[in-house]
């Protein structure tokens, strides 16, 4: 089974993707969830784009560094929602251990000349995601399709943002679970 470091949306580490974790760990994978915020939390998406500015992007990029440092010999599967999504994505195309990538509703912009070796892929997206355009996902996924990543994009009609946290009033329950079915065929394909 795979080894999934899960990284949290701007509301921080919250219960929601402890219960995510609980559900890969369920189906046999080994799960560790960094606390980026470093014990902070959000109740609404401007708190949580206050907290994350005032940490600052490198920061937050450098504590995700020092919490996947230690487990990157072990071939780590990055995965994230929302912004955790864009961590995720930015450390698993600079790990050449990296076996996958499994992004909810986030992804980041990618530099020129990031280069993978067909890193399997996987997002799952609402549609339309007001932070995630189509025009904006089409150009991420060329992008990615062009940096070597074997890439599978699930989109998820009139879904809300964050549609797996039951939580929050983006919540899908039918989007979700089927999200979730998905997600976990593909760690077991890695």
């Amino acid at each position: 089974m795979a080894t999934v470091v899960l990284f949290h949306s701007v509301y921080g580490l919250r219960p929601a993707v402890h219960s995510a974790a609980d559900r890969l760990r369920d189906a046999g994978h080994e799960v560790h969830t960094p606390d980026l915020f470093k014990g902070r939390t959000a109740d609404t998406v401007e708190e949580g784009m206050a907290l994350k500015d005032e940490i600052g992007r490198d920061e937050l990029l450098m504590r995700a560094v020092t919490a996947t440092g230690p487990l990157s010999d072990r071939g780590l599967v990055y995965a994230g929602f929302s912004l955790g999504g864009s961590v995720a994505q930015n450390l698993a195309l600079a790990d050449a251990k990296a076996r996958g990538l499994l992004l909810f509703h986030g992804t980041s912009d990618i530099a020129e000349d990031a280069a993978v070796d067909e890193l399997p892929v996987q997002l799952h997206v609402a549609d339309p995601d007001p932070f995630e355009p189509h025009d904006w996902l089409n150009a991420w996924y060329l992008r990615m399709r062009r940096a070597g990543a074997d890439v599978e994009v699930f989109p998820y009609a009139g879904a809300g943002h964050l549609f797996t946290d039951a939580a929050l009033d983006d919540y899908d329950e039918e989007a979700a679970e089927r999200a979730w079915r998905t997600a976990l065929g593909f760690l077991d394909t890695l």
